[in-house]
């Protein structure tokens, strides 16, 4: 099963607020999903991100692919490098 990390849209129209999930590749955008794994309101000012680090680094170091929205997200707020580093044994 190929799992991804990416957002999942909630909130009502012209005011977004995303879950951040662990799905299956193949669910649908707003279908099932495994685990949430953090929030993401884009229309606060500035952006508000909240991320369950622990979660995340589980799941990327299962094999979970993060999506480019979500890799951007987890690159702002460290979490990419952290991963790299611990992937290299550092």
């Amino acid at each position: 099963m190929a799992v991804k990390i990416r957002l999942k849209r909630m909130g009502a129209n012209k005011n977004p607020f995303y879950r951040i999930v662990v799905a299956d590749s193949r669910s649908p955008r707003d279908g099932r999903f495994i685990e949430i794994v953090g929030t993401y309101n884009p229309v606060a000012n500035p952006a508000i991100v909240d991320l369950k680090e622990d979660l995340i680094l589980k799941w990327m170091h299962d094999g979970a692919k993060p999506s480019d929205t979500v890799r951007n997200l987890l690159s702002n707020e460290g979490i990419m490098e952290k991963f790299h580093n611990a992937k290299l044994g550092k």
